[in-house]
Order: C-alpha cells, then sequence, then structure tokens
C-alpha cells in the first residue's frame, strides 16, 4: 500500500484529461432491494453521476461513478451513511482524496473529475456464523 504523500504526488502529477481511478470495495449485511437504491439515492445527492449499474454474481454489485474532486468528502459521507461497510484499503484511499481535496496546492485541482468503481458484496446473516469460534461442547 502507498503512502497517502506518493498517492497525492502521484494524483497531481496525472495529466489532467486522464481521470483518475479509484477503486473501493465494500461489504453489507443489508437487504439488496433495500440497500441499493437508497445507496444510488446517496451517490446522486453528493454529486456523482452513475454511469454503470451491473451485477458480478448473485451476491455482488459493480457501480460505475464520476465525481468531481471537490465532492469526495459528499461521497465518503454518502457510502458511509447507507451502512455500507467499506474495507481498510478503501477507507485510506477516500482518507487520500479527502486530503488531496484540502490540500490541494492548485484550486483547479479540486475540480477534477474521478472515476469511481464501487464493488459491493452482499452477505448473509448465515455465513456471520461460520467466522465466529465454536464453542467447545461441555460433557
Amino acid at each position: 500500500m502507498q503512502s497517502i504523500a506518493t498517492q497525492l504526488a502521484e494524483t497531481l502529477a496525472a495529466p489532467a484529461a486522464e481521470a483518475a481511478t479509484l477503486a473501493l470495495r465494500g461489504l453489507t449485511y443489508a437487504d439488496r432491494a433495500t440497500l441499493l437504491p437508497a445507496l444510488l439515492h446517496a451517490v446522486s445527492n453528493s454529486g456523482c453521476w452513475v454511469h454503470e449499474r451491473k451485477s458480478l454474481s448473485l451476491t455482488s454489485v459493480e457501480l460505475r461513478l464520476e465525481v468531481q474532486l471537490r465532492a469526495i468528502v459528499e461521497l465518503y459521507s454518502a457510502l458511509i451513511a447507507s451502512g455500507l461497510e467499506l474495507t481498510r484499503a478503501s477507507h485510506f484511499d477516500l482518507t487520500g482524496h479527502c486530503m488531496l481535496r484540502k490540500y490541494s496546492p492548485l484550486p483547479t485541482e479540486i475540480g477534477r473529475v474521478l472515476q469511481v468503481r464501487l464493488e459491493i458484496t452482499f452477505l448473509e446473516d448465515s455465513e456471520l456464523f461460520t467466522l465466529k469460534p465454536r464453542e467447545a461442547s461441555r460433557a
């Protein structure tokens, strides 16, 4: 994993015509029919454009979004508020972009458009029980 400073330097060094891509992953135990409409509504209200939505499997969905760097904090808060559990790497990447937004040396940089690929995995409650250690049976 890159340091935040390295990631910010690479993002600033990329040509403005080339949009940076942000790959995010999230997990949820929420019902797919409940979470997706709420998430899409929250993402749209945060200033993002939803370009594509596709099912990767019975338990995974991929969303392709675009967001201006100035709205990255709103996107981050919309993802968290929807109940989506982001991976550690996703939190790290979003935090880095939020810092880039705040400390960007050029005011024009915050108008940059970021491509976002969000993969959501829907977990079953039964999967939670397979992760818990079994208690020793008493005789």
